[in-house]
């Protein structure tokens, strides 16, 4: 709920600009503000606006852009919003991502269909007013209290200009209804022994030239700013001494909300855009999820096989999803990056010795297929918890059907066109599409569970619904032969039959998910999936530290 002194209710817009370096934080500042501004019973959303002309980072290289997040309702968008989703507990969608290329593809439809009257397209006004329309279109009907609204890159970038100046028209347009948060750093020289200010206040000397002068100042630091600092930028950047706001590194992304709520970010941000709060502050469910992520009662050892693990940002859901998962079974999860092509069949066991769960990470294409394949084997072999997550799922499949099927050539036709067993395969209706999106599932689909497999145990329901991203599919002609050597679809969609989940009962816990399960866990809930590996890997450990005393003890008796 919220209220403003003297005026009709409207959403506030609150845009969040970068200066002087890339990776400061915006997302997690945005999220963070957006979490304070929640816990206080008000209705907010986060949107990302991103200058690169692609239309999405769906076919953009992870070593470039780190993880796509996908949505519910099936659109590929930028890591931030999973930080989104993850403090907030609130599903984004399409609207909450934009990018330069969607901007310019829609104006150019526009022109296209007549409906600029044969005037000149320009970037103002016409750019300008989409990137506008984008973000107010959040704000429409009430839905949102606030919509904060994330602008990539840094201020001075040739490809952010535009969305700066739609910043500073709406800042004119609606100068009670929109506020803005500047994120620069404040760098720290170690010759010296000080900090210094002078980036900050070229940053905002840049936002300036543009027309648009910042409300609060949130400095990026690794040391305390001294009131005498905080004094110098409040004076040299023209805002007041209580909106310049610390922002010094901390242990954990998810400090960061009360950081911010020490520093009284969300209290500068209400006062300045006259919305008063009649709810007191409810962060207790933050803290105590706080609580058990620094107070783990024991630890397990978690192998991550993929081949982005040089940049993690890679997989940046998944180490969110074992973060919640790991607090809510009091556990801290110790992650061993393996690199999917330096895993070799002769050094599985030194490779893997002390994992207490192998988890086979999603991604497309064929480099490091054959040793996510020879990972998988080890832990079905070996009997340790196993994951695999979209084509970690497909690796089983074809991992089952070589070794235990005996159909030695068996492979995925999006690694190996004419294989003679495509146990992965493109559905019939998916053959001929020549578009790389065209073929893709995206976005949630419902999924039916078998009564009493390991998925059903861990979801506690018959039905859920899961998101997804990928092209090809687990082949139903080869379901029976499966199904008789012991691996079995446990989940299934309820209108195509198309298998979701694999399990083998017959080990101590294996599951493959053609979905993408860590994109839907969040702080207030864990996924149910990774829940349940970790608690399988605990015990696993606990079997492994009982297996190796009951040796000792052999030897030490004999």
């Amino acid at each position: 709920m919220h209220v403003t002194t003297g005026q009709a209710k409207a959403t506030k817009y609150i845009f969040v600009t970068g200066g002087v370096s890339s990776s400061l934080g915006k997302g997690i500042i945005s999220a963070s503000l957006a979490k304070l501004l929640q816990a206080r019973g008000m209705k907010v959303t986060i949107q990302k606006l991103d200058p690169y002309i692609n239309i999405d980072p769906g076919t953009l290289n992870p070593y470039e852009h780190g993880e796509c997040y996908v949505t519910d309702d099936g659109a590929e968008t930028d890591l931030d919003l999973g930080h989104y989703e993850r403090f907030l507990n609130v599903r984004t969608s399409q609207a909450n991502n934009i990018t330069t290329g969607r901007i310019y593809q829609s104006v150019i439809d526009k022109e296209r269909r007549g409906e600029y009257l044969g005037r000149t397209v320009q970037v103002i006004p016409h750019i300008t007013d989409e990137i506008k329309r984008c973000v107010q279109i959040l704000g429409e009907g009430d839905r949102y209290d606030f919509v904060i609204t994330e602008i990539g890159g840094t201020v001075g970038d040739i490809e952010s200009l535009p969305y700066i100046e739609a910043v500073r028209q709406m800042r004119w347009e609606q100068p009670k209804d929109t506020l803005v948060i500047h994120l620069t750093l404040v760098p720290y020289l170690k010759a010296a022994g000080e900090l210094k200010t002078k980036p900050t206040q070229h940053s905002v000397k840049q936002l300036l030239e543009f027309g648009v002068q910042p409300d609060i100042l949130v400095c990026r630091t690794e040391h305390n700013l001294s009131k005498s600092i905080r004094t110098k930028l409040a004076r040299f950047c023209n805002v007041g001494v209580e909106a310049v706001i610390q922002s010094i590194d901390a242990k954990t992304i998810y400090d960061v909300p009360l950081l911010m709520q020490q520093e009284r970010l969300d209290e500068v941000v209400l006062n300045k855009l006259e919305v008063k709060s009649e709810a007191p502050i409810n962060l207790n469910s933050w803290m105590n999820f706080l609580q058990r992520h620094k107070n783990p009662e024991g630890t397990v050892d978690i192998a991550l096989v993929g081949k982005y693990v040089e940049l993690q940002d890679s997989y940046k859901s998944i180490v969110e999803a074992f973060t919640h998962a790991g607090a809510s079974c009091g556990v801290k999860v110790n992650l061993r990056w393996i690199h999917s092509e330096q895993v070799q069949s002769s050094e599985l066991k030194s490779l893997f010795d002390g994992v207490h769960g192998i988890l086979v990470a999603p991604g497309f294409g064929s480099r490091g297929i054959d040793g996510k394949i020879e990972a998988i084997r080890f832990a079905r072999e070996e009997g340790i918890p196993f994951l695999g997550i979209c084509l970690g799922m497909q690796c089983a499949v074809i991992e089952f059907a070589r070794n235990v099927l005996g159909l030695e050539q068996a492979h995925s036709t999006e690694i190996k066109d004419y294989t003679p067993d495509p146990v992965i395969d493109l559905m019939e209706a998916q053959k001929g599409l020549a578009d790389m999106g065209g073929t893709m599932r995206l976005g949630a689909y419902p999924c039916q569970l078998v009564e009493d497999s390991i998925a059903a145990r861990a979801y506690g329901v018959e039905n859920t619904e899961e998101r997804h991203r990928h092209r090809y599919e687990f082949n139903d002609a080869y379901r029976d032969r499966f199904v008789e050597a012991g691996m079995i679809p446990t989940g299934t969609h309820p209108d195509s039959n198309l298998v979701e989940i694999v399990e083998i009962p017959d080990h101590p816990w294996f599951l493959g998910a053609q979905f993408h399960p860590e994109y839907k866990s969040t702080v207030e809930s864990p996924h149910p999936l990774f829940k349940s590996f970790l608690e399988a890997a605990l015990h696993h450990s606990g079997a492994e530290s009982n297996s190796e005393l009951s040796n000792r003890d052999k030897s030490q008796g004999s």
